[in-house]
């Protein structure tokens, strides 16, 4: 039977959900609402004066270029990120799974990386890609290849797809290592007995039994992608070169406090903010249709 807790009055429950909805409010509500009212507005950059627009700053951006732009970039920025951490945490918690002598110390390193903040990650990849004193950029260089992700945009592109992935990988695994373990034995031990080899089970049984597990970290790595990897970028790239990897949520800082466009940067948080929500429902709506829980 379903255990169910029962409160005798409605005072004490809402007491224990108090301060989830205070953090709520003041560290979400509020800054969105903020963020809405400054969207009318051209501010003056000290706060001394606003200037009431309307619907102009996201006219604006409608037609600035460099903004449009920003959204394609972002498109591909997390496409990649999140195919590349969720397919890499996938192939090593395959292997970990199937891995008995040394599991929990290989599951140990695994997770490390998960610990280490997007703007460290993103300073360590930096050295290791540097142009002048980079170890890996001069393995390629002994290779033939001339590395530059500073006057190179795809280059930049992909040392920060690289490292925002790096930096997601771990908390990818510890899901997927979860779900393979929950997995019956006995159906995968039907299928091999059968005659199904290792490919085909994975195919057939384990990866679908996986999508509930799999869907989730698709929403949550595209919302990582939007958000979180700020620091990466920031410290490998700065947006650049010719904004090759400045990506929405990074063209609100710059925009914001860098130029000092505090109207348009506002305009473009309610923008990301409707983009993802309307991401978030879409994958909801349509591709949920096709998980098997």
């Amino acid at each position: 039977m379903e255990k169910r807790v029962i409160f005798k009055g409605k005072w004490l429950p809402l007491l224990l959900i108090l301060p989830q909805l205070a953090v709520t409010a003041v560290f979400f509500f509020y800054p969105a609402g903020e963020a809405i009212w400054q969207s009318l507005f051209i501010p003056d950059p000290f706060g001394l004066s606003m200037q009431y627009v309307g619907l102009g700053n996201f006219e604006y951006l409608l037609n600035d270029p460099y903004y449009r732009a920003s959204f394609v970039t972002t498109a591909v920025f997390s496409v990649l990120v999140t195919l590349v951490s969720m397919g890499v945490a996938l192939f090593l918690a395959v292997l970990a799974d199937r891995l008995i002598k040394g599991s929990g110390t290989y599951r140990t390193l695994l997770i490390w990386p998960y610990a280490v903040a997007p703007a460290v990650a993103g300073v360590l990849w930096m050295f290791m890609f540097n142009t002048r004193v980079g170890v890996i950029t001069w393995y390629l260089g002994q290779l033939g290849y001339d590395w530059n992700h500073v006057l190179n945009g795809t280059e930049a592109m992909g040392l920060v797809v690289i490292a925002s992935a790096w930096g997601r990988i771990s908390y990818n695994f510890l899901f997927f290592l979860a779900g393979l373990q929950s997995i019956p034995r006995s159906v995968i031990e039907a299928a091999a007995i059968d005659g199904a080899g290792f490919w085909t089970r994975f195919r057939t049984i384990v990866f679908p039994l996986l999508s509930p597990t799999t869907f989730f970290l698709m929403v949550v790595n595209i919302v990582y992608a939007f958000f979180e990897t700020f620091g990466v970028i920031h410290t490998i790239t700065a947006g650049g070169p010719q904004q090759s990897t400045t990506i929405l949520v990074y063209k609100v800082y710059a925009d914001g406090f860098v130029g000092q466009d505090l109207g348009s940067s506002a305009a473009q948080s309610v923008v990301l903010l409707v983009v993802v929500g309307l991401l978030t429902v879409a994958q909801f709506k349509f591709i949920e249709r096709k998980v098997h829980y």
